[in-house]
Order: structure tokens, then C-alpha cells, then sequence
């Protein structure tokens, strides 16, 4: 029989198979090889083909929108939201609009087109980290936005248009509907207990003990009790802190290595699946309580979303968790990768 399990953050209900899970070899594979390098505007050498950079990571001497970069940032060529002008809410009948004002911001994670995210040296995954810190903290400065979202999608199930290895960045002038239901299931549990949710969904899973894929000193990588989806990971700082960019050094070192190793495990053990990866953190540029705790949502795509889901809100997820994290912790990672 499944069991239904209640999100104690959200309250979403979802379906997990717990008799007869899913395993890897259960799920369909894709084929992720590049294919388009001939004609890729992120490749070395073309950095004419991208809009100007707004921020690298540069051999000394070398110019902007040059070869000699290991990590690029530049405006997205097509973006979802413009930079210029004023946000205008308003309203229409019953209806509220605004003017498309945000950023949208691409980082180039390496030269290479056929390396991916996974892939890159300890080095290099460092870069791209403190890339999402710099731009983020960056565009927290523009006081028309309200939320930064840093994620990555992965192939082509995940809905990657480019896939020379890219993550985007947006700015948004309000708070997405998600991310609320986040923050306001974090504030009533501290007004109830007086305690982070997070930090107690942390010690939760170090008491069940069977769902913790991996950790390091600062940072911890499970399968959540409540998912989505199948072989979704959570990352989660053991410090509490509300916001991405203000992690310390330490901590940005200690993120590159367990984000990179996570990545690698679900690469091999699933077949290099598409997936995407979701930063949530505060909101910027409003009054905030602290009671939220930042996290990276890592969600491979092995099955499809169809009517009961969108119909519902309900998950029907095919692999329980503590499955998925044992599969996971299986993969023998190599440290010098």
C-alpha cells in the first residue's frame, strides 16, 4: 500500500510508493551528448556572439568579452524580464499587473561545451559558486527587487534551450507564490515552537538516519521525507541563515564540494539524468523576520507531470526516499574528482 505524507513546511500532500519502488534502471534513459558546439555562443572564442559581460573570472591580463575566462556572466539574449524602466503596479478591473521589470542573468560555468556542471575540477565548481554569491548580492542592491532566484536546468526534459553547461540568475520586483508558502510555513512554526523548521527537518533526518545521502562540515545532502519528485535532494546549510550571499567563505568552499559530489552521484547513478536545481533564499529589500533557512532543491526529471498533479497539487512519487538515498550513497565518488 502508498503512503500519503503531508509537507510539514507547505502542508502539500503527496503519494509515495513504499512496497514496490522505482529503481534506476526502472526509469527511461536520454541521451544528454552535445551536439550543437559548431554553432554554440557560449563556447571559447565567442564571446562576441553574447551580449557584454557583466562579470568574469579572468587569467590576469586579459580583457572583458575576450578568451581567458573560466566563468562569464552576461545579460540572457532573449530575457524573461528588462532592467530598464519602472515596475507600475496597477490595477485592472480585478486584475493587478506591472510592467516586466527584473533582471536575467546567464553564468557560463566553463569553456568547455562538453563538460558539465558535475564535471568541473573543485577549482572551477568554486568559481561558479562565488559567481551566484557576487551577482546576487549584486542585484539585492536594486531596491525595485524583491526576490533573487539563482537555478539550472539539465537536458532536455528539464527545459535547457543551450546546452553548453549554463545556470541563470533572475531578479524578480515581488516574491513568487512558491517561495511564500515557504516563508510563511517557516513563520508560523517559529511562532509555534519558537524554532527554525529547517533546522529541525535537519536533526529530523540525523535521527532517522536513512535518507542522508552526504555532508561536510557545514552542509548536509538528503533525500526529503516528503519529495516530489523521485531521487529528489535536499541541500541545507547546518548553519541557520536566510540568505544565500551571505555565506562565508567557508561555507562557499564547502558548498562547491557537496553540490559538485551530489550532482555527480545522481550523473551516475541515474544514467546523467535532466534535472533542475532551485535556489531558494530570503527576500531582499523588505522587512523580514529570519525565521527562513536557505536551500537548494535538486529535482531529476524521470517522470512527467500529467493531470492528477496538475489537477490536484498531489505528487505521485514512484520511489520512496530512504530507496532513493541508498541507491545514492552506493555511487563510489572519487574525492579527487
Amino acid at each position: 500500500m502508498a503512503e500519503l505524507r503531508r509537507d510539514p513546511i507547505v502542508g502539500r500532500w503527496v503519494i509515495i510508493n513504499t512496497e514496490d519502488s522505482m529503481t534506476p534502471d526502472d526509469f527511461e534513459k536520454e541521451d544528454q551528448t552535445p551536439k550543437h558546439q559548431a554553432t554554440c555562443q557560449f563556447c571559447y572564442g565567442r564571446e562576441h556572439q553574447t551580449p557584454p559581460e557583466i562579470e568574469a573570472s579572468r587569467a590576469p591580463g586579459t580583457a572583458p568579452n575576450t578568451p581567458g575566462w573560466s566563468v562569464r556572466v552576461v545579460p540572457n539574449k532573449f530575457p524573461a524580464l528588462r532592467i530598464e524602466g519602472n515596475i507600475d503596479r496597477r490595477g485592472m478591473g480585478v486584475f493587478t499587473l506591472a510592467n516586466g521589470i527584473g533582471a536575467h542573468e546567464v553564468v557560463i560555468e566553463t569553456p568547455d561545451h562538453n563538460k558539465a556542471l558535475a564535471d568541473l575540477s573543485k577549482e572551477e565548481f568554486l568559481e561558479v559558486i562565488r559567481k551566484f554569491c557576487s551577482r546576487s548580492w549584486s542585484l539585492a542592491q536594486d531596491k525595485r527587487f524583491k526576490y533573487i532566484i539563482i537555478f539550472k536546468n539539465f537536458g532536455g526534459s528539464a527545459g535547457t534551450s543551450v546546452e553548453h553547461g549554463h545556470s541563470q540568475i533572475i531578479a524578480l520586483p515581488m516574491v513568487p507564490k512558491h517561495v511564500l508558502e515557504e516563508l510563511e510555513g517557516a513563520r508560523r512554526y517559529h511562532e509555534l515552537r519558537e524554532r527554525c523548521i529547517f533546522c529541525d527537518v535537519i536533526q529530523q533526518e540525523y535521527q532517522d538516519k536513512e535518507r542522508i545521502v552526504v555532508e561536510n562540515k557545514n552542509f548536509v545532502v538528503f533525500c526529503p521525507y516528503v519529495p516530489r519528485y523521485a531521487f529528489e535532494c535536499w541541500v541545507l546549510p547546518k548553519r541557520h541563515i536566510p540568505h544565500f550571499f551571505e555565506m562565508s567563505e567557508e561555507e562557499q568552499h564547502d558548498l562547491s564540494l557537496i553540490l559538485k559530489e551530489a550532482l555527480w552521484r545522481i550523473k551516475s547513478c541515474l544514467f546523467n539524468p535532466s534535472y533542475n536545481f532551485f535556489i531558494h533564499t530570503a527576500p531582499v529589500n523588505q522587512e523580514y523576520t529570519g525565521s527562513y533557512h536557505w536551500h537548494i532543491e535538486i529535482v531529476p526529471k524521470l517522470t512527467r507531470e500529467a493531470g492528477f498533479e496538475w489537477g490536484t497539487g498531489f505528487y505521485v512519487v514512484p520511489t520512496a526516499p530512504q530507496i532513493a538515498a541508498k541507491f545514492l550513497k552506493e555511487v563510489k565518488f572519487n574525492f579527487q574528482i
